[in-house]
Order: structure tokens, then sequence, then C-alpha cells
């Protein structure tokens, strides 16, 4: 096997970082064991909240034989991480497309074998990124010094990619069982690599940033990119050894596909936009939908905006949805910062059909007041915000995978550095905003919405020349890019 932590596309990693690496892989190891003679059992089993909608069954490992076979014509592998919620969204995007080209998406989330090796390391990474995202938040200092250096620069380096790359080969038992020519399409890089070091034939990598970072490379997959930016900087390693000239990606390793999006969202853009500017020109309350991440940052953010609308709620100019994913707690601290809330706010909790029948409802009805949805079950966590997009006028996030999605946005602060870069690209194609970098700006950019028409109709029209063009079809293509290489072999 190629050890592809010394060298990354022919460009050999300095003996030092390579050393370095090599530690990371031993401290892992002794400090989560190393399962690699394991030969753990797989088994699929349906997904409660998604097999209905979109044919996806999970993969489990090491919980018994399975009942249910392989598809090793039509079966399709999306790996992913539970590490925030954008991952998952990513992996949903892909699951969909799947299912509406007639493949059969299977969900394998190498953060949810407890037991093993690969879970243990992730977990760990995972709870360090969302303490660091809070924390963020909370202190301008450690941001400013750390964290946006870390996100922007330090992510970006080759010799970052030596080290995940070691790691990764921890991570590999689990797919042992795993029948080796169903293609997989990773959400994350540790999937496309954990695949590729367990002898997985046909990995697509979907690369989800728009600032090129050498984090995302899995050498041996193909890799997809959203934009022509990321491209350009992707191909070139553009920054990744500071100011050194790299030498290039291979021309077949990587692809741009436009935005992974949702068929069931992709598929009713124009429906949903005209709808979005009739309600504006009717004069109907406009709706907004605001989303906590998978780390749970940006409450107080939420709370003052939310402050804000009240009185425009109150008088039924707008509409709000507020999805706090599985984060109940961060409801509840909302609600203290913003008394009214607890009266007029109508909660749909750990309630999936309600959740389905509200959203359903709002596409062709009238809505009014504040809607608060919270669902323990991960997949209802993150799919809820999907359901409520269709209906909702504007979506306010920050720029992170939420920015690639269809429909007006408005960009909150960004909680890592490379997310700036998201934002810049939805602006430049017409279907967000700039980001907004403080409260000021952010209420500033609600009411020009809220009391003004152009920007969301010029939006709109945008996001449906934009379906023209073929920048929402990423997840369709990335689906074929896995099966075309398995048909070409």
């Amino acid at each position: 096997m190629t050890d592809r932590s010394k060298v990354i596309f022919d460009n050999k990693i300095p003996k030092k970082a390579v050393r370095k690496a090599e530690k990371s892989k031993r401290k892992f190891a002794r400090k989560f064991g190393d399962d690699s003679g394991a030969n753990y059992a797989v088994k699929l089993i349906k997904n409660e909240c998604l097999t209905e909608p979109l044919g996806v069954y999970d993969i489990r490992v090491n919980e018994g034989e399975s009942d249910i076979p392989f598809d090793t014509e039509k079966g399709i592998i999306v790996g992913n991480i539970r590490m925030g919620f954008g991952h998952y969204r990513i992996s949903m995007a892909m699951a969909s497309a799947a299912h509406a080209l007639g493949y059969t998406p299977y969900w394998m989330d190498l953060n949810s074998y407890p037991d093993t090796t690969c879970t243990k390391i992730i977990g760990a990474q995972n709870d360090l990124y969302s303490m660091g995202s809070r924390l963020s938040q909370k202190s301008k200092l450690f941001n400013k010094m750390y964290w946006e250096p870390l996100n922007y620069e330090g992510f970006r380096q080759l010799t970052y990619n030596s080290g995940d790359q070691k790691n990764a080969e921890l991570m590999a038992p689990v797919f042992k069982n795993i029948p080796k020519d169903i293609p997989v399409i990773g959400t994350h890089v540790w999937p496309a690599q954990a695949a590729l070091h367990a002898g997985m034939k046909y990995v697509v990598n979907a690369i989800p940033d728009n600032w090129p970072m050498a984090l995302h490379f899995a050498e041996g997959s193909v890799h997809t990119v959203q934009t022509h930016q990321a491209y350009m900087g992707y191909r070139i390693l553009n920054g990744m050894a500071k100011d050194k000239v790299l030498g290039p990606m291979p021309a077949d390793s990587l692809v741009y596909t436009g935005h992974y999006i949702d068929h069931e969202l992709a598929a009713n853009i124009e429906e949903d936009c005209d709808k979005r500017i009739a309600r504006k020109k009717e004069g109907k309350p406009m709706r907004l939908l605001l989303t906590i991440g998978g780390a749970g940052a940006q409450r107080e953010l939420f709370a003052a905006v939310i402050k804000h609308l009240m009185p425009q709620i109150k008088q039924n100019k707008v509409v709000l949805y507020v999805n706090v994913g599985d984060y109940q707690k961060a409801w509840k601290e909302i609600c203290k910062k913003v008394s009214e809330l607890k009266k007029i706010g109508v909660t749909h909790f750990n309630d999936w059909k309600d959740t389905n029948d509200f959203a359903q409802k709002a596409i062709d009805g009238d809505v009014t007041g504040v809607h608060a949805f919270c669902h323990e079950n991960i997949f209802e966590a993150v799919y809820c915000t999907n359901l409520l997009m269709r209906s909702c006028d504007v979506l306010l996030t920050k720029p992170s995978e939420l920015a690639f999605y269809p429909l007006p946005k408005l960009f909150l602060k960004r909680i890592g550095g490379h997310e700036k870069w998201g934002a810049i690209h939805s602006a430049e194609m017409g279907d967000g905003t700039l980001e907004c970098e403080d409260l000021a700006h952010t209420i500033q950019m609600v009411d020009l919405f809220i009391n003004e028409s152009d920007i969301l109709i010029q939006m709109c029209e945008q996001i449906k020349a934009n379906k023209k063009l073929g920048l929402y079809d990423g997840a369709y293509r990335a689906v074929e890019l896995a099966f075309a290489q398995k048909n070409k072999k």
C-alpha cells in the first residue's frame, strides 16, 4: 500500500512532518487502541427518518450479521461523520440524488461505531472542534489568535493532510467486510481516506468548502468541488506550502460539479421561488428561517435578531421558523433572553409527523407567528431544515454548507475563517448576501428584506437562472461520477 503521508500528488512531504504524522498515529493507537486485526461484522438496517423519503439504509458495524444483502449493482455508500450538521447535510443531498437516479444509498457514519478505534478517534476530534467553535463565539482573542488562523491557514497546509492520512489508517477496519466494488462518496475526507486505505475501489471525495485546503485531500479518489474558484485553487495546490510552488493535482483527480443539493429542493426551485415572489408582491408576512448548527454556536446572535423581530412578528409582518437542531437547551436559553417567545412560540419538538405535516402545509398555505423545531434524532434535526426551506422566504445562516442551497440567504458571521468564501461565492452567484460580520449589519439586512422587495425578487430570479445553468446539480453529478468509475473498470 502506498504511504500517502510521505508523498501527496508527487509532492514530497518534509521528513519532520512525516515523523510528526507517524507520532500522531502512534499516540491515537495508544489512547484508543489499534483494531486493524478486528473482523467487524456489518449489517444493513432501515433508517427510521430517511428510508421512506430517500431510500436510505444504515450500515451498522459490529452489531451482528445482516438479513438484508448489499446491492452490488445499484448500491452506493455515502460515507460521512457527525461533526456539526454540515457533513450530514451534504450526505443527505448525495443520498437524495442517488435515490432520484435509481440507486440505493447506504449511510455509513464513521462516528457512530462506539466500539471501534475509528469512532473513538473521530469522536475525540469532533469534541475538540465543537468546543473550539463555541469558544470562538465567546472570545474574540481566541478567535483571532487561534481559531481563524487554524481554520484558514492551518488546515490549508499540505503537511496537515500528511497527518490526517496517517491517522486514517486506523479508521480503515470498519470497511473490512463491505464489498469492495460498491462505490463510495465521502462527504468528509476521513471516510474517503479510510475507504481507500481499506481497498474500496471507487471513491469520490466530495469537498465541502469554497476555500481550498489540503485538509480535504484523499489521493486515489476523484475529488469534486462546488465552485470554479475552488477548482483552480485545488488544481495548483494554491498556498498549501506557503509561498512554495507545488506540483499540481492530475486533471482526472479533480472535477467541478456545481452545488451539492437534494433532489427534492433542486426539482422544485422554480415553483418555490415563484411562490416567494408572489408572497412578497401580495404583502404577505416574510418567512425567515434561522438554523443553529451542530456545534450549537451563535445562540446569543439568534436571540438578538429575534428580539429585534418581535414587534414585526406581532404585527404579522414576519413569520419565524427556528430550528435548534438537537439542542433543546438552546431554545430555552433563547427564550430566557427573549421572554415573549415562550408565550407566542409554537414548539414542534420530537414529533416528526407534526414537523412533516407543518412543512408540507406551509408550502401552499398561510403561516403566522413563531415556530420552533427540535429533534433528538440527529437525522430529523438536520433534515428538518431541508423540509422548511421550501416554504421559507429567507434563510439566516452562517456561510457554511448552507451557503450553496438554492434559496435567498442572509449570511450571519462565520465561525471558521474558511467559511467566508461561501458567502463570497453566494453573493457572486446572486443567491445570498454578503457576510454580516456584526449584529448591526445583520439587522440592517433583515430590515431590507422585510421592508423592500428588490433584493428578495432579484435573488429568486437569479436562482432560477442558475438552475438553468446546472449550478445546483452537483449531487447528481457526484453520484454519476462514482458509477462512471465502476462502469469504466
